[in-house]
């Protein structure tokens, strides 16, 4: 494995030969929870490794500088290391999720969970062999930043989302929002740099980096977001890639929490919702069982216009949208 640069058709090709090698034992919907904690996986160590040398060349070889923390993204434990785990020939899925949750553990602020819940110890169903397929084929190409950067990260992490949801029809929104009606949304809101953006049902976090691409687009500085983006998804998995896709795309700085929007907003201000200069959402429209009971005292003030139907939480949706914009700036744009 080297560090030569790897186009975007390269990595698209590499990424969907490894779902392939999970078809069979693996059904085409759980593709994702296996293939995405993998790539970023590999993306990190290799970061990691990257980051070292440059440690190293800036302190003239000093290996106890170079170990310092603060030269790192990400901390990654030496026995945690996707090298390591690379050695391991039995009990892979075992060795795969203690790497993954000792490097959640390492880094709690910015990690904690990212890699989901994938039944990575299940030999009844993932068998050595295939485990050890798998991170030889993710081996055989370097995901450095000088390797592969952040732009063929974010557009790699966007296909396989694409793909993945074309896979098992997948038409929610959570998966699928299509892209041009995604970009008119954004024209819309016009947003600006520096600005707060939030997603109450974030869903792999799209909408959030089609504000950043837009920024990006009209040559603004897309870094202004950092620490400006946030989003809500109540699925476990998908939560978790949307903050795999975001930091594969480059953002550094952003809040994406698990939680259900409707029951247990995420994001306040002191007492009250905290508000944002550009919402932005395709929510889960006609939910049924949304508890509408927990809207009919609500302690945010969401229920300002009246109570949404029993039957169907769309209209909570609006509200707890409208009760999230900024009082002056605040824009909403909603499909």
């Amino acid at each position: 494995m080297s560090d030569q640069s790897i186009s975007f058709s390269q990595l698209e090709s590499h990424l969907w030969e490894a779902a392939n090698i999970l078809r069979g034992p693996v059904d085409a919907a759980d593709f994702k929870t296996y293939v995405f904690p993998l790539l970023f996986f590999k993306r990190i160590c290799d970061v990691h490794d990257e980051e070292y040398q440059a440690a190293l060349e800036d302190s003239g070889g000093d290996e106890e500088y170079a170990l310092f923390p603060q030269n790192y993204g990400f901390q990654i434990p030496l026995d945690c290391h996707f090298s390591e785990v690379r050695k391991v020939t039995i009990n892979v899925g075992i060795a795969l999720q203690k790497a993954m949750r000792c490097i959640e553990t390492a880094n709690p602020e910015a990690l904690y969970g990212i890699f989901g819940d994938a039944q990575w110890t299940n030999k009844d169903r993932l068998f050595d062999v295939l485990f050890r397929d798998l991170i030889e084929h993710f081996s055989k190409i370097s995901l450095s930043s000088q390797a592969a950067q952040a732009d063929i990260m974010g557009q790699s992490c966007e296909y396989l989302i694409k793909k993945f949801a074309e896979l098992t029809n997948k038409k929610a929104g959570e998966f699928n929002n299509p892209r041009a009606v995604v970009r008119l949304m954004v024209q819309i809101l016009i947003p600006h740099e520096g600005e707060s953006i939030y997603d109450p049902a974030c869903g792999t976090g799209g909408m959030l980096l089609e504000v950043v691409h837009h920024i990006k687009e009209n040559h603004g500085d897309d870094r202004t977001f950092w620490g400006k983006l946030f989003g809500q998804e109540k699925n476990l998995t998908t939560s978790a890639i949307a903050r795999m896709n975001l930091f594969l795309h480059g953002m550094a700085d952003f809040q994406i929490i698990r939680e259900d929007t409707l029951r247990e907003p995420a994001y306040f201000s002191g007492d009250h919702l905290a508000t944002f200069d550009c919402v932005i959402a395709n929510p889960p429209f006609s939910l049924k069982n949304w508890r509408e009971e927990v809207w009919t005292s609500d302690p945010y003030g969401r229920n300002c216009a009246g109570m949404p139907l029993k039957t169907s939480g769309d209209s909570a949706w609006f509200l707890h949208m409208f009760s999230s914009m900024a009082k002056n700036t605040g824009r909403m744009a909603v499909v």
